[in-house]
């Protein structure tokens, strides 16, 4: 029995040798493996950073773009508001609108002052100098595709507080619109200067201000009404939003009446409000057009004065304007850093064409001076370079002619 169980053992023992080696190949394998390759489970792994590697790698800069369409003074004489008023009794100022509205209304941001305060039909409408305008004329804005406003200006308290609150009820109902320069109350007015809009991925804040009040006081303690501007007020309002937005837009009511030049007052806030962070500043109150320019090494675009929009103050001078082009551009690099710039300042006049009727004006449209015929405005060609000259005065590199003509 013995021997026989000997045998057994010594004929497994090679078979055991055998599975040692193996075992020990296999070790050896793997630590090899190990130590010069990846695993199935790793090569998956490996494979998929390499992957986000390569997305980072590839990734482009991005631009984000607004187009922004700006022209000046809505100031509503009496004449106009005769000529909008309907059989009904009603006013339609939509057709003085209807060359412009192809235009503005394919625009991101559509700017225009609101020159007239609109005080409501109680308070009667009323011309120079205290004016007071229908309602139907902001209607007729906001039809042709305009949805930025300045509120704030020189005739802002024509009507009192009864007009300016009015006004303020109008706009409310038009939470599209960015009106700015009229509220009805201080915490209403903090909202406004800091709220945040938002277009194609860029965020702009807006704010409007005016540095006259033909005279007239804002009641006591409520200083909201109208937007008079202040230094301080505007380092708290800019402070207020510069964070939270890519742009500042500031509306400004300022410089000489009927003067083509600058004036040293708006030099001085310009320079200011661009030490603020202030990005582009849109010019009103001279009646007539001024020249733009870039201050502060190229970080603010300022347009001096767009002159009026439509009125009747029976000149050419009065009666052309100046509409304005501006891209605002944010460029995020593939570091994730924001450049944001107003680039491509690009110009047209605008011109307000009458019919004269024993000495009245009717049939008030607006036009863009490059369709105009020698029956609206004689040697309109000539009128044109002049007024050109004035705006290129600054900035002889504008570009003449917009994107949507």
């Amino acid at each position: 029995m013995s021997g026989t169980k000997k045998k057994r053992k010594i004929k497994k023992l090679p078979l055991i040798i055998i599975l040692v080696v193996c075992l020990i190949g296999v070790w050896v394998l793997g630590g090899y493996i190990l130590m010069n390759h990846t695993s199935f489970f790793s090569k998956k792994t490996t494979k998929k950073s390499a992957v986000e590697k390569r997305v980072v790698v590839q990734k482009e800069d991005v631009d984000y773009e607004a187009k922004v369409f700006m022209v000046g003074d809505a100031l509503i004489h009496s004449s106009i508001y005769i000529d909008a008023k309907q059989d009904d009794g009603s006013y339609d100022f939509k057709p003085m609108l209807q060359y412009i509205k192809p235009i503005a209304s394919k625009y991101d941001i559509a700017y225009y002052n609101q020159e007239t305060v609109l005080g409501g039909a109680d308070l009667g409408y009323s011309n120079y100098p205290r004016f007071n305008t229908p309602d139907a004329c902001g209607d007729a804005f906001i039809d042709a595709g305009f949805n930025a406003v300045s509120l704030a200006t020189n005739h802002t308290m024509d009507k009192g507080e009864v007009g300016v609150l009015h006004s303020v009820e109008y706009w409310k109902q038009h939470p599209n619109v960015a009106a700015s320069g009229q509220w009805s109350s201080y915490d209403e007015r903090a909202a406004s200067v800091a709220k945040v809009y938002e277009v194609n991925n860029i965020k702009y804040g807006f704010i409007s201000y005016t540095i006259w009040t033909n005279g007239l006081e804002t009641p006591y303690g409520k200083d909201y009404l109208n937007s008079l501007y202040s230094p301080e007020k505007a380092q708290a309002d800019i402070a207020s939003i510069r964070d939270k937005v890519d742009f500042v837009i500031v509306a400004m009511h300022w410089g000489t009446e009927y003067a083509w030049y600058v004036d040293a007052k708006q030099e001085e806030i310009a320079n200011y409000l661009s030490g603020l962070g202030v990005d582009l500043i849109i010019g009103a109150h001279p009646h007539v057009v001024q020249t733009v320019e870039y201050i502060n090494d190229g970080k603010t675009f300022v347009v001096y004065s767009l002159g009026n929009f439509i009125s009747d103050q029976l000149d050419v001078d009065n009666y052309t304007g100046l509409a304005m082009e501006v891209t605002l551009r944010k460029h995020i690099g593939t570091d994730g850093k924001s450049v944001n710039s107003v680039v491509e300042p690009k110009a047209q006049l605008i011109y307000t064409t009458v019919t004269q009727r024993r000495g009245w004006s009717s049939d008030f449209r607006v036009k863009m001076y490059p369709t105009l015929t020698d029956d609206e405005l004689r040697n309109h060609d000539s009128h044109y370079e002049k007024y050109k000259a004035i705006v290129n005065q600054r900035y002889p590199e504008l570009t003449w002619g917009l994107t949507w003509e």
